[in-house]
């Protein structure tokens, strides 16, 4: 345990990566559109500046325990703040497309280790009487984290070029990997562990998981794109993702020496239940950060600043939050009380959602729902994180901690790809449904199309032009209109997601009298 100074400057680092780290899933999202121009890229190699870092994260996430048993903690977290801030420099001096995915995936994977290992040095640096504000702390990285991406990103764009939002990790990183070297340590049970043998490695285990886990990313980032099922190289993808976790699965449940030891699902219904919860809120959590923003700038014609300072204040709530709620599970509330009322506000955040998304919305209007949403995801994370890992201890509490990592991780790709595939269909069928509903003969009709004539003869244009004009003006509106009811179906849809989930929460266990989460021997 560490005291005073050293506390807190070690708190302030891992924070710092942890967000970092998050940031980074985000923040390239605006700057997409320039990186196209600059790079001279298409829409779908540009698609793989995303994805590369997405498939790097997720197959690294699962094994920051094994490496860092491995290599020592202090070790392995050293050489990941160093090599994402490597990999940060060179993606923001990158000359063509596919330089950029190679070392945006070099920074996932140096990346992949951050948020895990993060965790569990602020585990460390706390008491046991302290670990709900320690996890507290870890939540506000995990739950600010996406949400300001978008928001620094745009300012970036918007300022700046680029390449700036690459460099801006840097000098956080080296900062970093001073206060790495100075002031972390490992625990003694790491001091003292033996490596692995290289012949004792699950290699095997770690292949399939490269395959498995790492197949079904790109399924889920590159779907939509290559029109799902219909692309041969979706389809075998999916096929390498079907055989890669299922021979993982069988492999960890049978290996001597699992890379992730799958067992530790069978000794606690909480954590089997905590890693759905974990994938729900994952879900939750990456699709209304990825649908909100493209509403309000596709729909309401918002930049990619404003949106993102419409996302902060909720942000920044969750961040407060996050010490209330680990104060009230510390003094003895149960986590399967305060679930209900996150699932809860939840879906009455996104129902409110719905009834907001109108032609003539404005930032008031979201203001209010997306605090809530920010409350409602901070009674989530802390209770499904500290539920999860009640009555386990040792490398059990590692490997646990390791899965729901990276369930969310999986649960939050899931979530963009679900949400963008319905919004694309559901565009096309609602367009169907209310084109079928104006027709050339109805008198409002014809009064509309007169109407945007005359407007459009009255600004210079000729009456064939303005009519041709008023024709796609009245087809624009119908897009539009047709947006906007699928925007607020979408919104309807997540929040129904979350709903349905509740009644899982009446099959956790309390804890047993005296029960603790041993996380210091986690790790």
């Amino acid at each position: 345990m560490e005291t005073g100074f050293t506390k807190w400057i070690i708190v302030v680092t891992v924070v710092m990566c942890c967000l970092l780290e998050l940031i980074d899933t985000s923040i390239v999202n605006v700057a997409l559109t320039q990186m196209m121009g600059n790079l001279s890229a298409t829409q779908q190699e540009v698609s793989w500046v995303v994805a590369s870092y997405g498939i790097a994260n997720v197959i690294v996430i699962p094994m920051t325990g094994f490496l860092a048993e491995q290599f020592g903690r202090k070790n392995y977290y050293l050489f990941s703040v160093v090599l994402f801030t490597i990999a940060s420099m060179l993606c923001g001096q990158s000359t063509n497309i596919w330089e950029l995915v190679a070392f945006r995936f070099i920074q996932g994977v140096g990346g992949g280790a951050l948020m895990a290992t993060s965790q569990a040095i602020l585990i460390d640096t706390f008491p046991p009487k302290q670990l709900p504000l320690g996890q507290a702390l870890f939540g506000m990285g995990v739950i600010i984290g996406p949400t300001i991406g978008p928001t620094l990103g745009g300012y970036i764009v918007d300022n700046y070029d680029w390449p700036w939002i690459f460099y801006v990790n840097v000098p956080v990183g080296i900062l970093a990997s001073i206060f790495t070297v100075l002031f972390i340590r490992d625990p003694e049970r790491i001091k003292n562990a033996i490596p692995r043998p290289l012949r004792e490695i699950d290699w095997t285990g770690i292949f399939l998981l490269i395959l498995g886990v790492g197949s079904l990313q790109l399924v889920l980032e590159q779907g939509e794109t290559e029109d799902w099922f219909d692309s041969l190289y979706i389809n075998f993808f999916t096929l390498m993702a079907v055989v890669g976790v299922v021979g993982f699965i069988w492999r960890e449940l049978t290996a001597k020496h699992p890379i992730v030891d799958l067992r530790v699902l069978t000794k606690s219904r909480n954590l089997a239940i905590g890693a759905f919860l974990s994938f729900i809120l994952g879900f939750g959590l990456f699709a209304s950060v990825f649908v909100f923003p493209i509403f309000c700038q596709r729909i309401l014609g918002f930049t990619a600043a404003q949106t993102g300072y419409l996302l902060l204040p909720g942000a920044l709530l969750s961040g407060f939050m996050m010490p209330v709620v680990g104060k009230m599970i510390q003094g003895g509330v149960p986590q399967k009380y305060i679930l209900p009322v996150g699932f809860a506000t939840f879906f009455v955040f996104s129902y409110w959602m719905s009834t907001q998304i109108s032609p003539t919305a404005g930032e008031s209007d979201f203001f209010w729902p997306l605090i809530l949403r920010g409350f409602g995801l901070a009674l989530l994370f802390l209770p499904i994180t500290t539920m999860s890992l009640s009555g386990i201890s040792g490398k059990d509490a590692g490997q646990a901690a390791g899965l729901t990592g990276m369930i969310r991780q999986l649960g939050g790709s899931f979530g963009v790809a679900l949400v963008g595939t319905y919004l694309e269909r559901s565009i096309a069928q609602n367009r169907v449904g209310i084109a079928s509903n104006v027709s050339l003969y109805d008198p409002e009709t014809q009064q509309r199309l007169q109407g945007l004539t005359a407007s459009f003869m009255s600004k210079g244009a000729s009456f064939f032009d303005a009519q041709k004009q008023a024709y796609a003006a009245l087809s624009g509106m119908i897009m539009k209109q047709t947006s906007i009811v699928t925007y607020g179906q979408t919104f309807l849809m997540i929040g129904t997601f979350f709903l349905l989930c509740l009644p899982l929460i009446l099959l956790v266990q309390r804890p047993k009298p005296g029960e603790k989460v041993d996380l210091n021997a986690a790790h």
